[in-house]
C-alpha cells in the first residue's frame, strides 16, 4: 500500500508538474461523490459549504492521491454577469440559472452597460461577505470563486445562441461588452485575492494551482467558436488577464479540438484544462498541446455512464500514454470512498 503524502510534499511535486519538470509520477487526484455546485442548499451558506468540505474530506480519508482538504466558496459562474445587472436565480440542480440583458433587437443597450465597482455592487458583495464568513467560521483554505471567462461572461449577459452568432454579426458590439467585462473581470480577481487571506489556490476546482500560475478562468464558450474567432474574442481578452495576474490556466469543456492550438497563443498561458471524453479528436489536441504547457485531463465517474467504463484506472493510464507525462494532471472522481481508496492504489502503480 502507498505511503500518503504530506501536503507539502504534495504541493512540491504538483508546482513542479505545472512548470513541466521531470516527475516518478503523474500526478492524479480523485473527487469523491457527485458534482459540488452552487445550488440553493450551498449558495450563500457558509455553513453548508464548510460541512460539505469537512465531510467530503473524511470521504477522502485513506486515499492516495495529490489532493488535500479546502473549501469552495460556491457562488456559480454567474458572478460578474449579475454585478453587470443579469437576475441570477438559485435552484436545486446547478449554479444559478442567468436571466440575459442583450438581444439581437436592443444590441446598443451594450454601449450603456457600466463595469461594476469590484468592492460595493451588491453582487460581489455579497461574495466578500461569504468568503468573511468561511474564513472567520473554519481554518481551511479557500479556493478562489469560480473564474469565467470574459467570452463565457459575454455569453451569459448576450442571449447564448445570439452571441455567438454577434461575433459574426456584430463583432465592434461583441469587443465593446468584451472590453468592460474584461475590466471588470480584473477588479474581480484583484479584490478576491486581497480578501482571501487563507488561500488554497487560483482555481475553484479541486486541483491545487499555485499562485504564480496567475489565476484560471473557465472559458466554456471556447468550444463552440472556430479558430479565428476565439483569436479574436478569446485570445485577446485572456492575453490582458494573463498579463494582469502573472499568467493564466484556461478551462473549457466541449469539443475543443478546433480550438487547442489557438489557445496556445495565449500570451502568460501556463495550463490548459479539458473535460476529456468530451474531445473528440485527441490527436490534434496532443499535437497543438501536450508538452507545450502544463495540461489538466479530467475525467469523472459520471462522464462514463453512457459509454459502460467501469475501469477509471485504464482510461487514465490511456490518457498518459497517449498524451504523455510532461506537465500532465488526471482529475477523476468515484461514487464512493471504497472505489477511491482502491482507484488511488491502482493509479499509484499505473502511473509511477
Amino acid at each position: 500500500m502507498a505511503d500518503i503524502m504530506n501536503i507539502e510534499t504534495k504541493k512540491k511535486l504538483i508546482e513542479a508538474n505545472w512548470r513541466l519538470e521531470e516527475l516518478n509520477e503523474v500526478p492524479f487526484i480523485i473527487e469523491v461523490g457527485p458534482m459540488h455546485m452552487a445550488t440553493k442548499k450551498y449558495y450563500n451558506n457558509p455553513d453548508a459549504e464548510i460541512e460539505w468540505a469537512e465531510d467530503h474530506a473524511k470521504k477522502r480519508e485513506g486515499v492516495y492521491d495529490y489532493g488535500f482538504p479546502n473549501i469552495k466558496p460556491n457562488q456559480g459562474i454567474n458572478i460578474i454577469a449579475g454585478a453587470f445587472g443579469c437576475e441570477c436565480k438559485p435552484n436545486d440542480e446547478a449554479d444559478p440559472w442567468v436571466e440575459c440583458l442583450i438581444r439581437e433587437e436592443n444590441v446598443d443597450d451594450v454601449f450603456k452597460l457600466k463595469v461594476p465597482d469590484p468592492v460595493n455592487n451588491p453582487y460581489f458583495e455579497q461574495a466578500w461577505k461569504h468568503i468573511e464568513a468561511l474564513q472567520a467560521k473554519s481554518k481551511i483554505p479557500l479556493r478562489v470563486i469560480n473564474v469565467p471567462s470574459p467570452l463565457v461572461t459575454a455569453s451569459l449577459i448576450w442571449e447564448y445562441t445570439g452571441f455567438i452568432e454577434a461575433t459574426l454579426i456584430f463583432p465592434d458590439e461583441v469587443h465593446a461588452l468584451m472590453e468592460k467585462i474584461t475590466e471588470a473581470t480584473i477588479g474581480y480577481i484583484r479584490e478576491m485575492l486581497k480578501r482571501i487571506t487563507n488561500l488554497y489556490g487560483v482555481s475553484h476546482e479541486f486541483w491545487y494551482v499555485p499562485k504564480e500560475m496567475g489565476i484560471r478562468v473557465s472559458d466554456d464558450t471556447a468550444a463552440l467558436l472556430s479558430p479565428n474567432l476565439y483569436r479574436e474574442f478569446g485570445v485577446k481578452y485572456n492575453a490582458m488577464i494573463a498579463k494582469e495576474f502573472g499568467g493564466i490556466v484556461v478551462h473549457s469543456c466541449g469539443d475543443v479540438s478546433n480550438v487547442a492550438e489557438a489557445m496556445m497563443e495565449i500570451p502568460g498561458l501556463r495550463g490548459l484544462d479539458f473535460t476529456i471524453p468530451q474531445v473528440q479528436n485527441w490527436e490534434k489536441v496532443r499535437d497543438a498541446v501536450a508538452g507545450k504547457t502544463a495540461l489538466c485531463l479530467r475525467h469523472f465517474y459520471w462522464d462514463h455512464l453512457d459509454d459502460g467504463l467501469t475501469d477509471l484506472a485504464e482510461y487514465s493510464k490511456k490518457l498518459v500514454d497517449f498524451f504523455g507525462r510532461k506537465g500532465v494532471f488526471i482529475q477523476t472522481s468515484t461514487p464512493t470512498q471504497e472505489e477511491a481508496i482502491v482507484l488511488g492504489e491502482k493509479l499509484h502503480d499505473m502511473l509511477s
